[in-house]
C-alpha cells in the first residue's frame, strides 16, 4: 500500500492543530546550537506524524528533523519537518508550518506544506499540479529580476560559516525588487509556487525543509535546482534555487557570479 495525497494532507492538518493549540503559550525551549532551538511542540508534532506513518506504512524510511533517519525500504521515503520556523514560533511570530513529503528515494511524489495560522494548505502530486486549499496555483509571470521579489534564508551559525549567504543577499538585492527573510524555508518555497514570491534561494538547507515545497514549485510550473543548477535538490550538501522559467536562470546566474 502506498500513500495518496489526501493521506498527507490529513496528517499535516493534524500536526498543524498541535502547532496552533500551542501557539502563544510558554514553551520548553532547548538549544541544539547557539541559535538553533527546538520546543516541546516540535517533538509533539513529529511524534504524531511519525507514529501515523509507521502505523500505516511500517516498512517506509522516514527522514525527520528531530528524530533523524529512521531506516526502512530504500524505495519509500518520507521527509518530515514538524515545525518549520521554530524560532518564529517561539517568539510568537505567526509564520511557520508543517512540511511533509513522500518520495521514491529522491523522486518526490507527494508534498504538503500547511500553515495552521492562516489555514493555508499547499499541496502537490507529481504530474497532477499544485493547489492551495484545493484551488490550482501557478508561479508568477515575472520576467525581469528588477521586477522580481525574492526571499532567502541564512545558516544558523552565520558567523562561523564562510558560505553564509551575505554576499548573495547583497548581490541579489541590487538587481531585484527586494529580498525578504521570513524564517521558514518550506513556506518560502510554497509562496514561490503560488506566485507571492518570484524567486527563492538558500545555500545550506536540509531535505525536510524543501522536499515538499520543491515539488509544489515544480507542479506549479516553476523550476527548482541546487546552486549548481542540478535538479536533485535533496543530494548533499543540499541547496535550493527556485523560480519561474524566466527568473530561475537569472537568479542562478547571479548567485554564481562569484
Amino acid at each position: 500500500m502506498l500513500p495518496v495525497l489526501n493521506d498527507v494532507i490529513e496528517l499535516a492538518r493534524s500536526a498543524g492543530a498541535i502547532l496552533r493549540a500551542g501557539y502563544g503559550q510558554q514553551h520548553d525551549i532547548r538549544f541544539k546550537a547557539a541559535t538553533d532551538l527546538v520546543t516541546e511542540i516540535d517533538h509533539q508534532s513529529e511524534k504524531l506524524i511519525i507514529s501515523s506513518i509507521q502505523s500505516r506504512f511500517p516498512t517506509h524510511t522516514i527522514v525527520a528533523e528531530e528524530s533523524g533517519h529512521l531506516p526502512g525500504s530504500a524505495e519509500n521515503c518520507w521527509y518530515v519537518d514538524p515545525l518549520d520556523g521554530t524560532v518564529n514560533y517561539a517568539h510568537g511570530i505567526p509564520f511557520f508550518c508543517v512540511s511533509i513529503a513522500y518520495g521514491i528515494g529522491h523522486d518526490i511524489q507527494l508534498g504538503v506544506v500547511y500553515d495552521p495560522m492562516r489555514d493555508e494548505c499547499f499541496s502537490a502530486e507529481k504530474g497532477r499540479g499544485a493547489t492551495l486549499n484545493g484551488q490550482p496555483i501557478r508561479v508568477s509571470d515575472a520576467t525581469e529580476m528588477i521586477r522580481a521579489l525574492m526571499v532567502t534564508g541564512f545558516p544558523y551559525q552565520l558567523w562561523e560559516s564562510e558560505n553564509n549567504n551575505l554576499d548573495n543577499y547583497s548581490r541579489v538585492s541590487r538587481v531585484s525588487q527586494g529580498v525578504r527573510r521570513l524564517g521558514s524555508a518550506a513556506l518560502d518555497t510554497a509562496y514561490v509556487g503560488c506566485g507571492r514570491f518570484d524567486g527563492y534561494w538558500e545555500v545550506s538547507i536540509k531535505p525536510w525543509d524543501v522536499a515538499a515545497g520543491g515539488l509544489i514549485v515544480r507542479e506549479a510550473g516553476g523550476i527548482i535546482s541546487n546552486m549548481q543548477g542540478e535538479p536533485d535538490i535533496l543530494q548533499k550538501p543540499c541547496s535550493l534555487v527556485a523560480g519561474n522559467a524566466a527568473i530561475h536562470p537569472q537568479l542562478l546566474a547571479k548567485l554564481n557570479e562569484a
